[in-house]
């Protein structure tokens, strides 16, 4: 097969950055892969995007997993007139051995354009492009494996975590246990989707959420602690030979919660709120406190409908061996509420806007509690119920 010529895409090699058009040049010699290089460059000298949605796809008994992608112009990219993404579910953590990558690698090969994407922002091992004949084959060979496909379209997308207390000391809770729990107990809200629109749980060990929970999760549960940083005074001192304690540390801390006397460090823990800046960078010398559990956000998302949303606290702590019973509680308390009246495409945060955080804590159950306020009020009024007035 003749390589195709693409001086625009070429441009996007050059450079010290990391390049998506030299990722797919190595798949080439896959006729999907060149075809792909093709219609890339046909959009970007056009400057018209040449993709199209042609209806539902899928396998057989799920709703999510795949999605279909066609092109408007097969006459001139035939190899990709079906370039379908098929969603897997990886495990918690992203722990794979080299023998199970090469296997999936091998399936994709022969069924699909040999292009991945490790991870998408879900979480999914993602495999870019087949065709419809395909789907159901490589459904069974992955199943052989004992992988299962991820969530698309209104569905609780794949639960995601980083690795936690497999690998990582800060850990406030175990992260991939409560994943993996959750991706078990929800596999018919995963794979059929039901809801307004989707749905995410993401799983972070401590307050750095090295998944980045806190700005693209639905519910998100982020390790923290209820007492005091543990401190060792001792490794506090071998650290000031390196770091200058005032400019590195006490002065970088959001609340000045922090004091260094030339001797010891001090810190008001009752007004620290845990943004993990003092425990990375003196890591010898501090600690997470030992009553360890997790806090729960809700209502992150990316700009798609509206604009991009962080997440509120719903829930400042729970103690770590109750977070997978309190997830459940929650999401089905929220799923109750929001798939009844949540407009068609409308994320759980952008429902709270509409409806107002009151209605919505009411309407779920809980009790509204100050860590959820985000700014002092600016309207002076107040405004009852008519039982209240009663």
């Amino acid at each position: 097969m003749t390589e195709r010529q693409t001086p625009l895409l070429d441009e996007l090699e050059k450079g010290p950055w990391p390049s998506f058009v030299k990722e797919i040049k190595k798949s080439r010699k896959n006729p999907m892969a060149e075809d792909l290089l093709g219609i890339l460059e046909r959009s970007y000298r056009e400057k018209i995007g040449h993709w199209k949605h042609g209806g539902i796809v899928g396998v057989m008994g799920y709703g999510g997993g795949v999605i279909g992608r066609y092109t408007d112009i097969p006459e001139d990219f035939p190899n990709v007139a079906h370039f379908h993404t098929i969603r897997v579910n990886q495990p918690a953590g992203w722990f794979y051995t080299s023998d199970v990558l090469r296997k999936i690698c091998d399936i994709w090969e022969r069924r699909g354009s040999n292009i991945t994407n490790m991870h998408g922002s879900t979480g999914d091992m993602v495999l870019l492009g087949t065709t419809t004949d395909q789907l159901e084959p490589i459904f069974s060979e992955l199943t052989e494996l004992g992988f299962d496909l991820g969530g698309s379209g209104s569905d609780l997308r794949t639960p995601s975590c980083c690795n936690g207390q497999a690998r990582c000391e800060w850990a406030c809770y175990d992260t991939m246990g409560a994943c993996y729990a959750i991706t078990q107990e929800y596999q018919d809200e995963l794979h059929r989707p039901a809801f307004p629109y989707k749905y995410k749980n993401k799983f972070a060990g401590c307050p750095n959420d090295c998944v980045a929970s806190v700005a693209r999760s639905d519910l998100s549960i982020i390790g923290t602690w209820k007492d005091s940083i543990q401190i060792d005074q001792a490794a506090i001192k071998a650290h000031h030979s390196d770091i200058n304690m005032v400019d590195d540390v006490t002065s970088r801390c959001p609340t000045g919660c922090m004091k260094w006397d030339g001797a010891k460090l001090s810190i008001d823990n009752a007004n620290c709120v845990k943004c993990m800046h003092c425990i990375n960078v003196l890591n010898r010398a501090l600690a997470p406190g030992k009553e360890r559990g997790a806090t729960f956000l809700l209502g992150a998302k990316a700009p798609i409908v509206g604009g991009a949303l962080l997440a509120s606290v719903m829930v400042p702590f729970v103690p770590a061996d109750e977070v997978v019973d309190t997830i459940k509680e929650l999401n089905e308390a929220i799923w109750d509420d929001w798939g009844e009246n949540g407009k068609n495409r409308e994320r759980v945060g952008e429902y709270i806007q509409r409806i107002g955080m009151g209605n919505f804590l009411e309407r779920i159950g809980l009790a509204p509690v100050p860590q959820m306020v985000i700014h002092p009020r600016t309207n002076p009024y107040i405004f009852f119920e008519a039982s209240e007035e009663e």
